[in-house]
């Protein structure tokens, strides 16, 4: 019996031996809001997208998106990549991205709408297509939605597994009259994120970025 005993537990280690390792890997996708005035803070995106960029490693994915009047499509990507494993081949990916953003910001035109939901499910998509063992959504924006006309959002984000960011959540000029319109939004939004099983957090100081990924 005890012979049995400990063939079943080899049996079970050499089974687990030959599992396939988690991915280890990390997937970034980040929204940039390009609404109204908000439109002028893309300058800040862009240190940020520079900053994430120096610290993706081999294997990592990132993706910038605009979020506009419907978010929820692959045309608002902005630049997009999964690094090569030589250094190299992956420095020429990361300078290639940096020039596109930079094309962006120059010429960006600002929405009319801000479809965050759309951009946080087609975030949602990107990743889960990517499955890197680490999932890390931003979201650079006041965090102020406003859908168009027939733009229906009211499907639950499942976010189990996810980190949502919230990066500069700037203060609108009614939040100065009413500062529990502001605190109200932030509320909203991290109920939303933590209702899908997803993490919440929230950095405005932009110049301190350390604990960012």
């Amino acid at each position: 019996m005890k012979r049995l005993a400990l063939t079943l537990v080899g049996v079970v280690l050499a089974l687990g031996a030959c599992a396939p390792a988690a991915p280890r890997n990390t997937g970034v996708y980040l929204l940039l809001d390009t609404s109204g005035t908000y439109s002028n803070e893309l300058r800040k995106a862009e240190t940020i997208i520079l900053y994430t960029l120096a610290r993706l490693e081999p294997s990592d994915s990132f993706a910038v998106a605009r979020i506009d009047t419907g978010s929820f499509s692959e045309q608002d990507i902005v630049a997009k990549a999964t690094f090569d494993d030589r250094p190299s081949t992956a420095n020429t990916q990361k300078r290639a991205f940096a020039g596109e953003v930079r094309q962006f910001v120059e010429h960006s035109n600002s929405a009319q709408y801000t479809d965050i939901s759309g951009g946080l499910l087609q975030a949602i998509e990107f990743l889960n297509e990517k499955q890197p063992g680490r999932k890390t959504i931003m979201i650079f924006s006041d965090l102020k939605e406003d859908l168009a006309k027939g733009y229906v959002r009211d499907v639950p984000l499942d976010l189990k597994g996810f980190e949502v960011v919230a990066l500069n959540v700037t203060k609108l000029r009614t939040d100065n009259f009413d500062p529990k319109e502001y605190l109200s939004r932030v509320d909203s939004w991290k109920a939303k994120v933590e209702q899908g099983g997803g993490r919440w957090r929230m950095i405005n100081d932009l110049e301190r970025l350390d604990g960012l990924l």
